[in-house]
């Protein structure tokens, strides 16, 4: 039996690993985020700069690790051979919950995820333990160290108030003092901001940070307490003067020094915070054996006491962990998808938005409309002139080539949402409270969106439904951590050699399983043809350009319009499913380039002004298209998947012929797409007529069946269903092929005119 804890050691070293992995993949996003939203650096350079922080910060973080020892549980409560059970099944359900949150792209805690999975563990083997032993549930009480836990939760809790409201408030003072047009603004403000910002990264994160590092003396950390304030002063004359000479000397931007600080700040930061949340459980069950074995007291036996001492981490194993973490960061694709999430949120100005709005969303947006409206109306109106001046942003070019390369927010948002998470986390590490970093930098960035006025009219409920979701996800992250950790602490209980080996066997296979659907979802939205925005100005560049969208939705069509008549021939719900994404994700895009209709039409010139409403007709029919084969999926989809009568055989022959007709049509359409030999659309259009009059004999034909033979309302509605929309799908391909058959002669001949002139 003693060779299981060794074995479940080793289990625990590998944990880890994977556990940093996952961990760094959603954790990512925290300190990112802002260098490449902003776009001031290179993203090679935003990663070297992050890893060197990552690096750096992991050897600070030795003072954390006693959180996992003794920041949730009373130790002394517990024997050696408990304790091994409560941190495997932490470990299990850590990176299970993590590879879920990183696989749908949403970033969660894992601060919040490793105290609630401590404090569900923990709790699950007191009640076991009391009730082999006195029976009285309220013995449960004293093995929980409920004050150090109630502070962390509270200070969790209390960090998404306060950093959405620093991060508001500092925003909001910024932009007063720097405005959009900051790069024009007077030398000594830029040196002034430089400075505030480069003395609250530069102190509170590499001075506060020395605290956590073993190799740092005594000495030295008495004299930054007793001197802090003369060292803030002295570094904001410092930076502030480094700040100006950078400014005025060198030209060099120092709002791009303080992202290129702030992120390697918020990445030391992070990995002196954070690295508990992935290796501390493993190291504290290492130091727990180590001591189990010089004891000579059997497991059942031997008290954690151990643990209630302070214990330094070795160093070789925290740089070890940074090193993994660095990896990570370069390497995990899932990191890059999370990081999406909180660009988008924050981003100025329109975006695709991921998020649907709800109830709550719209009334969070109206009260906060009608707060604003009473607000202004307190100021006297020269000085809410002024503020307005200061928000005003400079006039662009709405070229799209530029509209979609430009940044999701400038470098003052940036250097804000750096600054102020920067020394929230660093705040919190000093005083060993877990913060979560997640929960900081998220609500930094959604406080200082919102003061900069990023949520427009047309985007708020959206935004507003993202954080509202993102939150929810936080919430449920901490009751799922708790109910699975205490879940899998029974269930190791019953057998502990059999039980750890099961699961160890199910979590990799989940791994696998989740790593593997994640990269042929990757793969399948890189090869799957996507729709393109119109680039060109003219008539005749959107004919060309627009034929390969035509192509693209006619091929896309064809293959939804068989899979559904074969899915209900066959009665094959998973066809039916798999139809059913595709049709929705061929409707998404069709919108999206309606979205992009104000940027198009932006764009043209005074003589092509006539190419907006060509290219508008053309996404009408598309879109016509669209939404007949998303109705006509959707009815068959629902028919099977309710289990409803098959159709019949010769309903089902009918609508082979149709299918294979339609085939003819969209197979044809796509070779003159393809080739752009619009001349042959006049071939195509002739049999226009043939395949409405086709559609219209098989309703009279069940109109007949519907009289003297069909039994099913089900059957008939559905077959009608289908046949109307088959004739919607036949009107829209055809009207398009006249659009585009009209504007290419109409083109084609004034430039045939003016060659021969």
């Amino acid at each position: 039996m003693d060779n299981i804890y060794l074995l479940m050691i080793i289990a625990l070293a590998f944990l880890a690993v994977a556990d940093l992995v996952v961990g760094v993949s959603n954790d990512a996003v925290n300190f990112l985020n802002s260098a490449i939203g902003s776009k001031a650096i290179s993203f090679r350079t935003i990663m070297i700069v992050a890893s060197l922080g990552i690096a750096i910060g992991a050897i600070f973080s030795s003072g954390m690790m006693e959180v996992a020892r003794k920041g949730i549980f009373n130790p002394s409560e517990f024997m050696f051979s408990e304790i091994m059970i409560i941190f495997m099944a932490v470990m299990i359900t850590d990176i299970l919950l993590l590879d879920f949150f990183n696989t749908v792209g949403m970033p969660t805690s894992t601060t919040v995820s490793i105290v609630f999975e401590l404090l569900g563990a923990a709790v699950a083997m007191a009640f076991i333990k009391v009730a082999a032993d006195t029976g009285n549930y309220m013995d449960v009480y004293t093995h929980i160290n409920t004050s150090k836990a109630t502070e962390i939760i509270v200070g969790i809790l209390l960090s998404v108030v306060i950093a959405f409201s620093i991060g508001a408030i500092v925003q909001y003072l910024s932009r007063l003092l720097l405005s959009f047009d900051f790069r024009k603004k007077a030398k000594w403000t830029v040196a002034l901001f430089g400075g505030i910002a480069l003395t609250a990264i530069i102190y509170f994160i590499l001075i506060k940070g020395l605290k956590g590092a073993t190799f740092v003396s005594e000495d030295l950390l008495t004299f930054i307490k007793n001197n802090t304030i003369l060292i803030i002063l002295g570094s904001l004359v410092l930076w502030t003067m480094v700040s100006y000479l950078i400014t005025v000397i060198l030209k060099f931007d120092v709002y791009k020094l303080i992202i290129i600080v702030g992120t390697f700040a918020l990445a030391l930061a992070f990995a002196g915070n954070d690295l508990v949340n992935f290796i501390g459980v493993p190291i504290a069950a290492w130091q727990s054996f180590e001591a189990w074995q010089a004891s000579g007291v059997p497991a059942t036996e031997f008290s954690m006491e151990v643990l209630a001492e302070k214990v330094p981490t070795p160093t070789f194993l925290l740089f070890g962990a940074g090193m993994v973490m660095v990896l990570t960061l370069w390497f995990s694709k899932k990191a890059r998808y999370v990081t999406q999430t909180e660009i988008n949120l924050s981003r100025e100005g329109e975006s695709k938005e991921r998020f649907q709005p709800n109830f709550l969303s719209r009334g969070i947006v109206r009260a906060a409309m009608l707060t604003s409206q009473f607000s202004n109306s307190l100021l006297p109106k020269s000085l809410q002139k002024r503020i307005d001046a200061n928000f005003e942003k400079p006039v662009i070019a709405l070229s799209k080539d530029k509209t979609f390369e430009m940044p999701a927010f400038d470098m003052v948002r940036a250097a804000v949402n750096l600054m102020v998470a920067g020394v929230l986390i660093s705040i919190a590490t000093s005083y060993k409270l877990p913060l979560s970093t997640t929960y900081v930098t998220f609500m930094v960035a959604m406080g200082s969106s919102l003061a900069d006025r990023a949520w427009g009219a047309e985007s708020a409920v959206y935004r507003v439904a993202g954080v509202l979701n993102v939150i929810g996800g936080w919430f449920f992250t901490a009751f799922i951590a708790f109910i699975s950790a205490a879940v899998i602490v029974y269930l190791i209980n019953i057998h502990v050699p059999s039980m750890v080996a099961i699961l160890l066997l199910i979590a990799i296979f989940l791994l696998v399983r989740n790593y593997i659907s994640h990269s042929q979802k990757s793969k399948e939205i890189r090869a799957e043809d996507s729709l393109r925005k119109a680039e060109s100005s003219s008539i005749q560049g959107v004919i060309e350009e627009s034929a390969n969208n035509i192509a693209n939705v006619v091929k896309r069509g064809n293959k939804i319009y068989t899979n559904t008549i074969n899915g209900l021939a066959k009665q094959d719900l998973e066809l039916l499913k798999k139809n059913k994404k595709g049709v929705n994700k061929l409707s998404a895009e069709v919108d999206e380039l309606r979205d992009h209709i104000f940027y198009f039409i932006k764009n043209l010139d005074e003589a092509s002004v006539g190419a907006s409403n060509f290219y508008i007709n053309i996404l009408g029919y598309l879109q016509d298209l669209a939404q007949s084969l998303e109705y006509l999926t959707k009815i068959s989809h629902k028919h099977i998947h309710n289990n409803h009568k098959k159709l019949k055989y010769n309903q089902l022959k009918e609508l082979k012929e149709i299918d294979i007709k339609l085939d003819e049509l969209f197979s044809t359409t796509k070779q003159v797409f393809d080739s752009r030999s619009f001349e042959q659309i006049g071939e195509l259009l002739s049999s226009k007529q043939e395949l409405l009059d086709m559609v219209s004999q098989k309703i009279e034909k069940q109109v007949e069946r519907t009289r003297t033979e069909e039994s099913s309302p089900k059957n008939t509605t559905l077959y009608f269903t289908l046949l109307l929309e088959t004739k919607d799908i036949i009107t829209a391909t055809t009207n398009l092929l006249e659009l585009y058959y009209k504007e290419h002669d109409s083109s084609v001949i004034p430039a045939k005119l003016d060659t021969k002139q």
